[in-house]
């Protein structure tokens, strides 16, 4: 219980944050959410239901749970359109903790613009909204969506949900170096060794989607992603031994019986 993740106002003990997309049904969202033990959920609210009370909603599924939700701008490609949206959202919904997205390339890669998230992310600092910015493994950029007004940065692994794990391991120890404020690794999971290692450089959270939605069994690959979280934290306050280029006895020199 000590070990708790702040973001903003917000505090959390998981620090496993999952999304709601690519699954079949909101019955197994739940399910896979809550075998995570993850606290949050993301939603991009422009796919998938949460303000319309006269549809499937699926914040009904969680409303008996501790389990927050998350909105976010996937979809948007402009900062003003995701300012618009959070706006909505929070006039419907009174949620006011947001993950911000903007995408530069919605064809191929699924990059973030990261101006205009820059932009967005100042407007919305400005009313009061707790962002968490989804952007590239940029240190510089990172530093200045924390001055903009983010309370958390995510960059990302990889792009969306291609599974590679992390491709530039340097780069999260640089984003987590430049900024005090949480850094959440984000985008690019692909399993739960990838989730081990992000907490292991230091991260303070991962979030996954497609990792989990999209395994054979998203129940048993969602419990794997908590426990491999829990892990990645241990070990990175543990602190690893320094790498060397050759052996070291584990026993002694000292003492040695000779024959």
């Amino acid at each position: 219980m000590s070990d708790i993740l702040k973001i903003g106002k917000y505090e959390f003990t998981s620090r496993l944050i999952v999304g709601s997309g690519k699954y079949p049904d909101f019955k197994t969202t739940r399910d896979a959410t809550l075998a995570s033990g993850a606290e949050m959920i993301t939603v991009a609210v422009r796919r998938v239901n949460i303000m319309d009370p006269n549809e499937e909603n699926l914040m009904d599924y969680f409303k008996d749970t501790d389990v927050q939700i998350l909105p976010n701008s996937a979809g948007c490609t402009t900062a003003e359109e995701a300012i618009t949206l959070f706006r909505l959202v929070r006039e419907a919904t009174g949620i006011d903790i947001i993950k911000l997205e903007v995408i530069g390339d919605t064809a191929k890669t699924l990059y973030p613009d990261v101006m205009e998230t820059l932009k967005a992310c100042e407007v919305l600092a400005k009313e009061d909204f707790t962002i968490m910015a989804y952007t590239n493994d940029d240190p510089i950029m990172a530093k200045r969506l924390e001055d903009a007004g983010a309370a958390a940065v995510m960059p990302l692994a990889a792009p969306i949900g291609s599974g590679l794990g992390i491709q530039n391991r340097y780069n999260v120890v640089f984003v987590k170096d430049a900024v005090n404020v949480p850094v959440i690794v984000d985008a690019g999971i692909g399993t739960a060794s990838d989730a081990a290692v992000a907490m292991e450089l230091g991260a303070d959270g991962v979030l996954t989607n497609t990792a989990i939605a999209q395994a054979k069994n998203p129940i048993a690959m969602a419990e794997a992603m908590k426990h491999a979280v829990i892990a990645g934290r241990m070990a990175y306050k543990a602190g690893r031994i320094p790498k060397k280029p050759y052996a070291t006895a584990s026993s002694p020199l000292e003492g040695l019986i000779e024959f």
